[in-house]
């Protein structure tokens, strides 16, 4: 399936909006990156945006973005989709503010994805999960807005 989708959610900072949706884009390389897809639509909730495949049929590279805003960009580790923006697989650590951590970790139990961190509330005001995705890193989900 290659699709494509340009359209994007109004981002506002300060007084300048933009169609073009969040200004950093986490970029994750993955051994099977069709597992780390369904890990994004069916455990963290995202919406697939767009995925462009390589001749072997592997993500070149796939856009998802969070139900509450911000977006990742995915693709396989293979070849010239590895990269040198990200030379390896796994280890890295992503969070996600949601105004639900308990809903992504129900849909995580759902999945069979692993629990790094059953909901807990941290002493900086945070309700958060933690979870694996496949190839092994870390996403937290938590209310924790920043400053």
């Amino acid at each position: 399936m290659n699709t494509s989708s340009n359209t994007g959610t109004a981002a506002t900072t300060g007084t300048t909006t933009t169609a073009h949706g969040p200004r950093v884009w986490p970029a994750l390389r993955y051994t099977d990156a069709d597992a780390a897809l369904r890990f994004f639509t069916e455990v963290c909730g995202f919406e697939e945006r767009c995925t462009y495949r390589a001749d072997d049929g592997t993500i070149a590279h796939g856009e998802v973005r969070g139900p509450e805003g911000g977006g990742v960009m995915y693709g396989t580790a293979t070849g010239s989709n590895a990269g040198p923006a990200s030379p390896r697989v796994g280890g890295h650590a992503v969070y996600v503010v949601s105004t639900d951590p308990d809903a992504v970790a129900e849909r995580a139990r759902r999945a069979g994805a692993r629990l790094l961190r059953e909901p807990v509330d941290t002493d900086y005001g945070s309700h958060e999960i933690t979870v694996a995705d496949p190839d092994g890193n870390a996403w937290t989900f938590g209310t924790y807005p920043g400053e």
